[in-house]
């Protein structure tokens, strides 16, 4: 059968840290008190020179460098983005041509913290259909940018960074590699529990990000470990079985309470929540490039991604490493 096969994976991020206590000699907050409802302890802030596109082919970049394929042989690149560079055109065009893949399809998807579980199953749906042989999956982010940094309730929450995987089409055995099964979920009604209050329609600006924390919390459990579990009962495992979970890396505390509603060990949740902050689209292939590099993540490996974020958008993809 023809799967959707991780080939290699990459990141990148600014070179500017910030930590707590540095936030917390211009904002009313702590080292303790972040540390304590979140579990960050720095991350990442882009400089003006920075941006979505140009952290995004930093990714890209180095997971064709652990593909070992050269960029003209991608022919498609979907980046996941809430931060594009402009509004049109979309982000992956400008990676594209920094790539030098030109005349390859090349598009945004925006589903916010989930958009590259998005990104991740619609390169799937086109490799194994016939359309594309050789994606770059890339989710890149410049949150700062929508930061309002007088809110201590959401701007020591957030950061920059880009990651990125290299899928290709291969033919592989039924227990062979590849994506195995993916699950998409949305429901405008909570609209207003976390959001940006701009937009080019109706404000004419960016706006800024606001958050019901408590109330995103809450569904962010459920929503998680209800998507889980559809993911592995389409694909035949239990929780079990998996040997990685790669989650959205939001708060330490959802973290925590998803694995435990799913009776997950923490030694096999991939958490990186305290060194890059919540970077929305960019969290989950962050967080699988850490454990790829470090060699977590081997051969053969069944590993869970999953995140959710504004919309309310939720998602979760099974791979075989």
């Amino acid at each position: 059968m023809i799967r959707s096969v991780v080939k290699g994976s990459g990141s990148a991020l600014p070179q500017r840290i910030v930590t707590n206590e540095e936030l917390a000699q211009s904002v009313d907050t702590s080292d303790e008190w972040i540390r304590e409802r979140t579990g960050i302890t720095q991350r990442r802030i882009a400089a003006d020179d920075e941006t979505t596109s140009s952290l995004g082919t930093g990714a890209a970049r180095a997971a064709l460098e652990m593909a070992g394929i050269d960029a003209k042989s991608v022919d498609l690149i979907i980046v996941a983005t809430a931060t594009p560079d402009q509004t049109f055109p979309a982000t992956a065009t400008v990676i594209q041509h920094a790539l030098g893949c030109n005349g390859c399809a090349a598009f945004d998807v925006q589903a916010v913290c989930s958009g590259f579980l998005y990104a991740v199953a619609t390169a799937d749906s086109m490799i194994r259909s016939g359309m594309a042989k050789v994606a770059l999956v890339i989710g890149a982010e410049t949150f700062s940018r929508l930061l309002d940094w007088e809110d201590r309730g959401t701007c020591v929450l957030f950061g920059d960074g880009a990651g990125a995987l290299v899928l290709q089409a291969e033919d592989v055995a039924e227990d062979g590699p590849g994506v195995l099964a993916s699950k998409l979920h949305a429901d405008g009604a909570y609209n207003e529990l976390l959001y940006v209050d701009g937009g080019p329609s109706t404000t004419g600006t960016v706006g800024k990000l606001r958050m019901k924390g408590r109330e995103v919390f809450r569904h962010a459990v459920v929503n998680l470990a209800s998507v889980l579990n559809e993911v592995l009962d389409m694909a035949g495992y239990t929780a079990s079985d998996i040997d990685w979970v790669v989650p959205h890396q939001a708060n330490r505390r959802i973290l925590d309470a998803t694995a435990k509603k799913l009776s997950l060990p923490e030694e096999k949740v991939v958490i990186t929540v305290d060194q890059h902050a919540n970077t929305s689209a960019a969290s989950v292939p962050l967080a699988y490039d850490v454990a790829m590099r470090d060699g977590r993540i081997q051969p053969g490996d069944l590993v869970m991604l999953e995140a959710m974020g504004g919309g309310f958008t939720w998602a979760a993809s099974l791979i075989r490493a």
